[in-house]
C-alpha cells in the first residue's frame, strides 16, 4: 500500500537548526520520495518500508535532543504527483 506523510520536526531548544538540517538529510538519503517546503517534508513510498524507516529515524532524531515535537500526518495513497486543477 502506498502512503504519503507530511513531518515538522520541532526541536524545543535553542539551537534547533541544525537537528531540523540532520533530520531532513537522513530522509533525503533515504530510497523514498522526498518533497520538502518551508514548513514540512513529506515522504512518500510503500506503508511497509517507510514506517520502519521513519521510526528509526525518528528515535535518532528525538536521541540527540531533550524536547521535540514532530506532527506526522499520513494518507493512505501517494500524492507526490499532486497539481491542483482550480
Amino acid at each position: 500500500m502506498k502512503i504519503s506523510v507530511e513531518l515538522t520536526f520541532t526541536p524545543l531548544k535553542d539551537d534547533y537548526e541544525p537537528h531540523i538540517i540532520a533530520f531532513i538529510k537522513a530522509l533525503r538519503n533515504s530510497e523514498f520520495t522526498i518533497l520538502e517546503n518551508p514548513l514540512s517534508t513529506q515522504v512518500y513510498g510503500d506503508y511497509n518500508k517507510v514506517m520502519p524507516f521513519l521510526q528509526t529515524e525518528i528515535e535518532k532524531a528525538f536521541s540527540d535532543v531533550d524536547i521535540a515535537v514532530l506532527q506526522l500526518k499520513l494518507v493512505k495513497t501517494d500524492r507526490s504527483n499532486y497539481e491542483p486543477d482550480f
